[in-house]
């Protein structure tokens, strides 16, 4: 099969192969986690081709009759092979009824290497967890960086790749489209309807689905803003529907495990206090979100705030929104004992902007890298300390983050 590799993560699962622990791919639906599969049996193959691959995809019709874990390890069984080394690929696997029984009993197998993807956070985790403490190791998936959508799209590093980028998001299938929005807002359109439908409608048996549309569409309106579930309540109100906080606050919880919201905690940057109520909301794919919304719509801030976002997130930190007294410092990213202060700001429009963009970060008294990222091209690269990167820089840098 003829793939784009996304070395980044099968590197971090081949010193697992053959290994007792289960390997767990989890993420959004379209980000490429069967693609990651179709990657790990190659390279498989390629050390050893006699070995038997047992392959199972719950999208695929011809899986149809693998229902539960009954079904699971009857088939399984019936396709192992004798005398060598076998491994087993489930695409999709919380489609299947109580899999976790069955991975399980395959865990006690010495000759099954086990891998399955997944795309739903807390039936994964929560599930495992319970059955197979100890024996999985879990792998987070996410969208193209910039990087990859140049290489994916045969794209130049360009400002229309990269307002390309802006528009259509990070799904890798965009590559096969034509590049024509239209085309490419009905695709993602198609994938949201998936999402919201099969991982969050029918799994968690919701009857107010023009709630939960609303819901969505008020949090891509706005992203990068800090609110509550009350406030989404008290907002939903206003507008005539009567929805409580709690219930606002399971419905946040669903889009979560389905991937396609993440929320971001507050912390206060100097008493290092981290606040419980009140969170950003950032969607996995903004593409999605430009979608929902409509590509003639697209809010290019707010984009601009996501895309930093998944880019600290795809670099492996922990991302938390910083407060100062009654400033706000946009992303506050932690990994390894360093920490990173980040700005997003559209353009440095005037004074006024560049006072409070670099200002804010100006109130931090430690030595971490403190910058502003934005789409200005004409501000000065340097002020009192505090770097400004363009953000095409910023996303294709090779030495992240700029220490």
């Amino acid at each position: 099969m003829n793939f784009i590799e996304r070395d980044n993560y099968t590197q971090k699962i081949i010193p697992f192969i053959d290994t007792d622990l289960i390997k767990v791919i989890i993420g959004q639906r379209r980000v490429g986690k069967s693609y990651l599969l179709y990657q790990l049996i190659d390279f498989i193959r390629g050390k050893d081709n006699s070995v038997s691959i047992i392959y199972i995809n719950k999208e695929r019709y011809e899986f149809d009759e693998i229902k539960n874990y009954t079904d699971l390890i009857k088939y399984v069984q019936n396709k192992q092979a004798v005398g060598v080394k076998n491994y087993l690929f489930i695409d999709e696997i919380q489609d299947i009824e109580e899999f976790e029984k069955a991975l399980r009993h395959f865990s006690t197998e010495v000759n099954l290497d086990i891998y399955c993807t997944g795309s739903n956070a807390n039936l994964l985790s929560s599930e495992l967890a319970t059955f197979l403490s100890g024996r999985y190791i879990e792998f987070k998936v996410q969208g193209l960086s910039y990087k990859e959508f140049l290489k994916f799209n045969d794209f130049e590093n360009s400002d229309q790749a990269l307002r390309n980028y802006l528009l259509w998001g990070s799904l890798p299938f965009i590559k096969n489209l034509p590049k024509d929005n239209d085309v490419i807002e009905e695709y993602l359109r198609n994938i949201f309807s998936t999402i919201v439908y099969k991982d969050v409608v029918a799994r968690f048996n919701i009857r107010n689905v023009a709630f939960l549309e609303n819901l969505i569409k008020f949090i891509g309106s706005n992203t990068g803003n800090i609110f509550s579930a009350k406030k989404i309540s008290d907002y939903l109100k206003s507008q005539k529907v009567n929805m409580s906080p709690q219930i606002v606050l399971n419905y946040l919880s669903y889009l979560k495990q389905a991937f396609l919201i993440n929320s971001v905690k507050r912390i206060g940057v100097n008493g290092k206090k981290v606040f419980e109520i009140n969170e950003k909301f950032y969607f996995e794919d903004w593409g999605i979100m430009n979608a929902i919304l409509g590509f003639n719509n697209m809010d290019i801030g707010k984009v601009l705030e996501n895309v930093i976002f998944s880019h600290l997130k795809s670099n492996e930190y922990s991302v938390l929104v910083g407060t100062i007294g009654d400033k706000e410092i946009d992303f506050v990213g932690e990994k390894g004992g360093n920490k990173i202060y980040i700005q997003a700001c559209y353009l440095l429009s005037d004074e006024k902007v560049k006072l409070r963009e670099f200002g804010n970060l100006k109130l931090i008294k430690d030595n971490y890298p403190k910058m502003v990222v934005s789409l200005d091209t004409f501000a000065p690269k340097n002020v009192d300390g505090i770097q400004h990167i363009y953000l095409r820089d910023f996303l294709i840098s090779e030495n992240f983050p700029f220490l």
